[in-house]
C-alpha cells in the first residue's frame, strides 16, 4: 500500500507547447506497472485550455468544479459542468479547458500505452474556442 499525502507532490504549470492559458497541474498518480492508468488533478483558470491531442488508450475527465467545455475533432462545442464525466475514445483528437469567464477543476485520468499517454497536436485557436 502506498500513501500520497494531500500536498507531498509539487504542483506545476501546464506547459505552453501543451496549453493556452494558465493551468495548473496537481499531480495524483503515476503509471505504475503492471498499471498503466495515471491521473491529475487539472486547473485552468478563464479562457485557458488544452492543445488539440489524442490519447492511445483514450480518456476519462471527472469535472470537479468550475465551468468549462470539451471538443473532439468535427464536432459542436459542448459545456461541461461538476460532476459530469467525459470519455474520448482512443485516439479520438479533442481538447478541453475553461469557459471564457469561469474556471474549470477537473482529474484527467489516462492510460500509458508503451509509455506513452498522450500525442500533443497543434493550439486550438481563438476562433475555435469561441466556437
Amino acid at each position: 500500500m502506498e500513501i500520497k499525502r494531500s500536498g507531498s507532490q509539487p504542483s506545476a504549470k501546464g506547459p505552453a507547447d501543451w496549453f493556452t492559458g494558465a493551468v495548473r497541474l496537481d499531480p495524483l498518480f503515476p503509471a505504475q506497472e503492471p498499471a498503466r492508468a495515471a491521473g491529475n488533478n487539472v486547473t485552468f483558470e478563464p479562457g485557458a485550455r488544452t492543445a488539440w491531442h489524442t490519447h492511445p488508450l483514450g480518456q476519462t475527465l471527472i469535472v470537479i468544479s468550475g465551468g468549462g467545455r470539451v471538443q473532439r475533432w468535427g464536432g459542436p462545442i459542448e459545456e461541461i459542468r461538476p460532476g459530469d464525466v467525459v470519455w474520448f475514445p482512443p485516439g479520438e483528437k479533442h481538447w478541453h479547458g475553461a469557459a471564457p469567464t469561469t474556471a474549470l477543476t477537473h482529474l484527467a485520468i489516462q492510460e500509458h500505452l508503451d509509455g506513452k499517454a498522450v500525442d500533443w497536436l497543434e493550439h486550438v485557436t481563438d476562433e475555435q474556442y469561441q466556437g
